[in-house]
């Protein structure tokens, strides 16, 4: 008899197999591949006719494994179709090999057992109410947004929903952002539910995910906590699924295999026909829309958690003061900052940099010291004394020769987090002073580290973004953003709605235990509206004038992007492929096409890129009209086109 087979490789479809073997569709099979041996899944289509003629081979053996279910087999065919990714491909964020899933240690599997009697968390009536929404039709597909002010109490609310899940041996799964510096959180997990979740993110070993994999597809394990890719992982008995800081832009995945996992959850949750639940401070511009127009519930916390009230906001306004010369802070932040210290505050510096400078100049011939693979500049690790490009991972030294003779001597311009570290070292001599951002939380150490700091034993953070994303500190009580304008520069289409996520986020690491607590803003900006819309207590305002801002202009979420980009080493072929795909594409699908036009960062890793962006309805017309042409389309030799299904970035 013969089965379609779905391989994790490049390729759009099926290959037929034949075996004497009793197969049902979700099966796990091995199979011949060429001159070596993959994994494969019994798919529910064969692939279409092609004028190639290829020997039937025959299935090697069928793994012992509880089947995929169908729903997520239809799934993985729509999440290829939306994405325009090979249907292999979308296969291969699922699998491991056959070794690995048939030797799985499952002794291992233990410790995700009942470990200890859960500790009881008390709700307020707010908490309640909320909960009781959550609960609503959660035998089904509906997506509910969770809308609660920083430290409202968002995670033991849908704790509790997840609970009354996996009370009937279901599963469930939690998305987080940043899934590297959970410690807090499996800590809170642990405490409420007695037992240890599975973590799973990129950087967990190969034995232990092999280990997860199986657990999950048996249904052993209950609870994933995990990053974007845990969205694939085979479960037995899902039944919910819970997207924490659903705003956040990590969950786009913008290299290799391009998706939103926030909208691909919720599309899995569809053909599942479970629930979802989205949980966030601000929503992000297309979760409020649809809030609006009634597709998603809402519950809203709008109180702190034992009534902590929230920061009050003070404007340092540097046009009234002189800096001195290298320096980015004000004597009345120096002053403002004494004060907190001396109430045994902890103290944070914000700035979105990393790094030492961002710009290294010679001050003899005028050269920037920029990445030989990426139209970037360097930046400045003082930590590590070299210059890494953040793009491509570039490293060198500043010993460089100078065109006017000897060597260069480099000037810095701008700061980074080293350098606001070492103003600050040197304004507070005496007290301990810590880094928090992806070079420095990303080690062994960075548990250590974080222990402390919620100890109070850091008395001073300088920190980026990271430090924003649902971390709690007791006693931070001041916060410093050291340069406002920085991050409110550029033309991102989406620069309103990212700052606005971005400083109630921040501002919510503060004041968490009921203390008075400040944000304090540094600007040059008179325009002090800017800042008072950002931190408006009541973000929904600032949502719904950007709403009507993307209305007018047709941008998403009323009309659809899609980003095409086409790289390659040779500068000359590139531009003229790219004219010639236009070419192909125009009057033939159901977009306008805007470009080609060289992208804002025209060269990464040494290849050249070229952007189209295509603009049309939200219907999947237009990615059906435009695989039509792409999937026959052949490309040169050494240029790769790039597709990106409702980009977030314009790089």
């Amino acid at each position: 008899m013969k089965f379609p087979i779905l391989l994790p490789n490049i390729f759009n479809h099926p290959f037929t197999y034949e075996s004497d073997i009793k197969l049902d569709i979700g099966d796990y099979v091995e199979v011949p591949f060429g001159k070596s041996k993959m994994t494969g899944i019994v798919w529910n289509e064969f692939e279409k006719k092609s004028n190639k003629n290829f020997k039937v081979k025959k299935i090697i053996k069928k793994l012992n494994l509880p089947k995929l279910n169908k729903n997520f087999i239809q799934f993985l065919n729509s999440f290829s179709d939306y994405n325009l990714i090979p249907k292999g491909m979308s296969l291969k964020l699922l699998l491991l090999s056959s070794n690995a899933i048939e030797k799985a240690d499952l002794k291992k599997l233990e410790e995700f057992k009942k470990l200890q009697n859960p500790l009881n968390f008390e709700l307020n009536d707010e908490q309640h109410k909320s909960l009781k929404e959550m609960n609503k039709l959660n035998d089904r597909f509906r997506v509910h947004v969770l809308q609660g002010t920083t430290g409202s109490g968002k995670t033991i609310v849908y704790f509790y929903a997840l609970k009354e899940i996996l009370s009937n041996n279901n599963q469930g799964l939690i998305l987080l952002p940043e899934i590297g510096l959970t410690n807090q959180f499996e800590k809170k997990f642990y405490e409420f539910f007695g037992f240890k979740p599975a973590i799973w993110h990129s950087g967990i070993s190969k034995k232990k995910k092999e280990t997860i994999w199986n657990g999950i597809a048996t249904g052993k394990i209950k609870v994933v906590i995990g990053a974007r890719s845990s969205m694939f992982l085979p479960f037995k008995n899902l039944k919910m699924i819970v997207i924490d800081e659903e705003h956040d832009q990590s969950f786009k995945q913008d290299e290799g295999v391009i998706y939103h996992a926030r909208d691909m959850a919720i599309l899995r949750a569809s053909f599942e026909n479970i629930p979802v639940n989205l949980v966030t401070a601000v929503p992000s511009v297309e979760t409020f829309e649809n809030i609006k127009k009634q597709k998603y519930s809402v519950s809203k916390l709008k109180k702190r958690y034992k009534d902590a009230s929230l920061p009050k906001y003070e404007i340092i306004n540097l046009n009234n003061t002189k800096l001195e010369k290298q320096s980015w802070l004000s004597n009345e932040i120096i002053n403002r900052v004494n004060e907190h210290l001396d109430k045994k505050d902890q103290i944070l510096f914000f700035l979105n940099r990393r790094g030492f400078s961002p710009n290294v100049i010679c001050k003899k011939c005028f050269k920037k010291f920029e990445c030989p693979y990426c139209s970037i500049n360097l930046v400045y690790h003082k930590s590590s004394n070299n210059l890494l490009c953040h793009y491509c991972g570039h490293k060198t030294s500043l010993n460089r020769d100078c065109n006017e003779g000897g060597k260069c001597d480099c000037f810095f311009s701008g700061p980074g987090v080293e350098r606001i570290y070492e103003e600050v070292k040197k304004k507070f001599p005496k007290r301990s002073i810590e880094i928090f951002s992806s070079d420095t939380m990303n080690k062994k150490s960075s548990k250590e580290k974080l222990e402390k700091i919620i100890d109070n034993k850091v008395e001073i953070l300088i920190g980026t973004q990271l430090i924003s994303k649902g971390f709690h500190f007791p006693s931070l009580n001041c916060i410093v953003v050291v340069d406002i304008d920085f991050s409110t520069q550029g033309h991102d289409l989406r620069g309103a709605e990212k700052n606005l996520q971005l400083y109630h986020q921040l501002s919510g690491r503060a004041g968490r235990t009921g203390n008075p607590a400040t944000v304090y803003f540094q600007t040059y900006n008179k325009n002090i509206k800017m800042v008072s819309d950002l931190t408006n207590e009541n973000p929904e305002i600032f949502l719904d004038k950007e709403i009507q801002i993307r209305k007018t202009n047709n941008l998403p979420p009323f009309q659809r992007f899609i980003s095409l980009i086409l790289s390659g080493n040779d500068q000359t072929k590139l531009e003229k492929e790219s004219f010639k795909l236009k070419e192909s594409l125009q009057n033939k699908i159901s977009g306008k096409i805007l470009g080609p036009v060289n992208a804002p960062i025209y060269k990464i890793q040494g290849k050249f890129r070229i952007r189209y962006l295509i603009r049309g309805s939200k219907t999947i017309k237009l990615q059906n009209s435009l695989s039509e042409i792409i999937s026959k389309y052949k490309f040169p030799a050494g240029i790769k086109l790039s597709v990106d299904v409702d980009p977030i970035t314009f790089n």
